[in-house]
């Protein structure tokens, strides 16, 4: 049994990651974890408690950090919709949040299961930024840090260069990156390259039962944004493609140590993921690379977690 917590800012595609997760026999996620990303925090943890009780699970949901280190708000609604989830008219009020700020739990799942736990985020890393700030010891405790972070091709889709979750919070991606902890980077190039379900797999999903139909239902922004800026026919996953290789390493099937940096100040590439794939810096390798999926291993996954 595989120990997890899954660190997420809630949108449509989060959620499908926590399907992914919940219905795992093998996976015993000990806690959600909720930051400002995609969406507000607390409509993240609303959306986090939706699918959580959607999957028969009782996992605690746990408020994080409400905002970036020391930028300003920046959201996706125009992606995932106002409320987060497509804007299908789900109930998406009401749940209560687990006691305890987020950035505890990290502190102290980590020290309570060290080298144990297999930690996943799929938001901004503020939530993990400031719990390496309020315990630097946790750095060495996990025993995967699995993230949806950056690009390994350098193409962003935020702007140029920057990939979203990294973009938001530059500041707190440096912290990590500059960590020491075992970093697993699956970027959005793989979700782009490896992940994206078209109209017809999205009609296959939606027959496997309710969860399906939902995971289905909620990415209809979605469909809308990659039909529009990232030239996609249907919709891709970043958040459930990560949860699949940090559930099953063999899901990633091209993986490459690399030095990576977090740009903070550049003018056109702020919250660029900054792979020295050549070694030119002499830098030391600090983050695994995830570069391309096995895409019918993560379908049938994906699958197998909707259908149950």
């Amino acid at each position: 049994m595989q120990r997890m917590i899954i660190d997420t800012d809630t949108g449509s595609d989060d959620a499908v990651a926590l399907v992914l997760a919940l219905m795992d026999d093998d996976v015993d996620v000990l806690a959600i974890t909720v930051v400002s990303g995609n969406v507000p925090m607390e409509m993240g943890v609303q959306n986090a408690i939706y699918t959580r009780d959607l999957c028969g699970s009782t996992v605690p949901v746990h408020a994080g950090a409400d905002r970036p280190l020391v930028r300003e708000h920046v959201f996706a609604h125009d992606v995932h919709g106002a409320d987060g989830m497509g804007d299908i008219g789900l109930p998406l009020t009401g749940g209560v949040p687990a006691p305890g700020h987020a950035v505890d739990v990290l502190v102290d799942l980590a020290r309570r299961f060290p080298g144990e736990i297999t930690l996943v985020t799929l938001g901004p890393l503020t939530n993990l930024a400031l719990a390496l700030r309020t315990a630097p010891d946790i750095a060495g405790l996990f025993r995967r840090v699995v993230m949806m972070a950056g690009t390994g091709d350098g193409t962003g889709n935020v702007t140029p260069a920057a990939e979203f979750n990294v973009y938001v919070d530059p500041e707190a991606a440096d912290i990590v990156f500059r960590s020491g902890m075992p970093l697993e980077m699956v970027g959005w190039d793989v979700s782009r390259n490896d992940a994206t379900l078209t109209p017809a797999d999205a009609e296959q999903l939606a027959a496997l039962g309710p969860r399906g139909e939902f995971c289905a239902a909620i990415q209809r922004r979605l469909v809308e944004f990659c039909r529009t800026v990232t030239q996609l026919d249907g919709f891709d996953l970043p958040d459930p493609v990560t949860v699949a290789v940090a559930i099953d390493p063999a899901v990633a099937t091209e993986v490459v140590h690399r030095p990576v940096a977090v740009e903070t100040t550049g003018t056109q590439t702020a919250g660029m993921t900054v792979v020295d794939h050549l070694g030119v810096t002499g830098r030391p390798a600090n983050v695994q690379v995830v570069l391309a999926a096995d895409r019918e291993r993560f379908l049938a996954m994906l699958h197998r977690a909707c259908a149950r």
